[in-house]
């Protein structure tokens, strides 16, 4: 039966079977020491030069190979006790061994904490990359921190829904990453940019309290804090004030920081509300970097920003919405903004009901309430200049849904991966991610993205036109 090395103090005096990697290997004369590693941590491994066939196979072993070990745990002596390991109060005698394994010899170390390899060589070797203790602490911090959020939400009542990956393109943005349809050639799918579209719709179908860790995918430049897919926490709610969506959103940073980062400080006064007008007045930002001490990485400031524009205009002098055309505007001096939308007010008169989270001069979630009335979302869409028939079609599944009763709802969406980096005081999300992707999109270790075969081209109906 096996025993996981961090389960190896407790057996002290017993017989134990080990299973996992060679970290290092020492030879102190006739001796051979190694530290054995598996998922749990690390352990000294001592072989007795007694034992002539063991110490034999020993002799052989070198990092990174995966071997299957028993051993007696031995408690070790007060002044020889390793106080900066979980395990360092024993070390197993080994009494057999078996080499499961042999490994290459690995293309950069991997007892460091790898800052000083270039990203790429990493990245091309990710799945040893992520030996490595740092990213381990990473990934595992991730995953308990998406586990405490399902569990807290569903406490609540919230119901974890997943939505299609494959979809229908529109405009929301960014472009789109299309898939051709084989089926129905010509014809092509979109990944989603995000489940927007899908839990207003759920909301609609009465689900009331939804939410999804989720990827997105957008086709657009990647800086350090973006990635052509990323990883959303997605919630939705029906009935709902802004009032209420942010303070879940704030009981939620709060819980995350106060059960798995408890040696963090949050600034005072924490949860600073700012408008976006007073934000840009006084920072000359809309995600201001609020720590007293911006050298502390375990300083935690975050802000609510609330009041955003509802339109921008752009180079070309059309307008855009600023987060997107489902979010509900409001009049400035507070009248009626549908009739105002239809009576042509101007655009620089509205406000969106939009609020962001912004944690050490971050963007960590974005959410609005939603227009539920088609024809305001019909009005909204109309007055930014999008064609009545083209709108129809490409919204009609919304159109159709919202004629047939929608609550009044509201959500709010976390970057969890820009999230992670901060809590992890990491300088790219990169770092607490498993297997990211290039500044320029490329993933290194598979090789992606790659040509398809002639073959594949013809079944998609699908032709490459090559650069003149």
């Amino acid at each position: 039966m096996r025993t996981l090395i961090n389960q190896t103090p407790e057996h002290a005096g017993k017989k134990v079977t080990l299973f996992g990697w060679v970290s290092v290997r020492r030879d102190h004369g006739k001796l051979i020491f190694i530290d054995l590693r598996d998922m749990s941590g690390t352990v000294q491994v001592v072989f007795n030069p007694k034992k002539d066939a063991l110490l034999k196979v020993a002799d052989t072993l070198r990092p990174e190979w995966v071997i299957r070990l028993e051993g007696e745990v031995k408690k070790r002596p007060e002044g020889m006790i390793n106080k900066d390991m979980p395990t360092g109060s024993v070390e197993i005698n080994a009494t057999a061994l078996e080499v499961l394994s042999q490994a290459a010899t690995p293309p950069f170390a991997l007892d460091s904490d790898g800052k000083d390899i270039g990203e790429e060589h990493r990245l091309a070797y990710r799945y040893l990359d992520l030996r490595r203790e740092r990213l381990q602490k990473n990934i595992r911090a991730r995953a308990a921190v998406h586990l405490l959020i399902r569990n807290m939400l569903a406490e609540k009542g919230f119901t974890d829904i997943e939505t299609p990956y494959l979809t229908r393109s529109t405009p929301e943005g960014a472009r789109d990453y299309v898939v051709p349809s084989r089926l129905q050639k010509g014809s092509f799918y979109a990944l989603p940019q995000s489940p927007q579209q899908y839990k207003q719709l759920l909301m609609v179908a009465g689900f009331e309290k939804y939410f999804q860790i989720v990827r997105c995918f957008r086709d657009e430049d990647t800086r350090g804090d973006r990635q052509p897919e990323f990883t959303q926490l997605d919630i939705e709610m029906s009935f709902a004030s802004e009032e209420d969506i942010i303070g879940l959103a704030k009981e939620i940073c709060e819980t995350v920081v106060k059960e798995l980062y408890p040696t963090k400080k949050l600034s005072k006064p924490s949860f600073r509300h700012l408008t976006y007008e007073e934000s840009m007045k006084e920072y000359k930002s809309d995600h201001p970097d609020l720590r007293k001490d911006k050298d502390d990485p375990d300083e935690l400031a975050f802000a609510i920003i609330t009041d955003f524009p509802m339109f921008e205009k752009l180079q070309d002098g059309s307008w855009s919405s600023v987060h997107h055309p489902f979010t509900l505007p409001k009049l400035k001096d507070g009248g009626d903004a549908f009739q105002a939308l239809k009576e042509g007010r101007d655009f620089g008169d509205f406000l969106a009901h939009q609020y962001d989270v912004v944690l050490n001069g971050s963007e960590i979630a974005g959410g609005s309430l939603r227009i539920y009335e088609p024809e305001f979302l019909q009005t909204v869409f109309e007055r930014l200049g999008h064609d009545k028939e083209i709108f129809g079609d490409q919204f009609k599944h919304m159109l159709d849904a919202f004629s047939y009763g929608a609550p009044p709802h509201g959500g709010i969406a976390f970057g969890l991966d820009r999230f992670h980096t901060i809590l992890q005081n990491e300088s790219s999300i990169r770092e607490v991610m498993a297997f990211p992707k290039t500044g320029d999109g490329r993933d290194l270790m598979m090789r992606a993205p790659a040509p398809l075969s002639e073959e594949q081209l013809r079944e998609l109906g699908l032709r490459i036109e090559k650069d003149k």
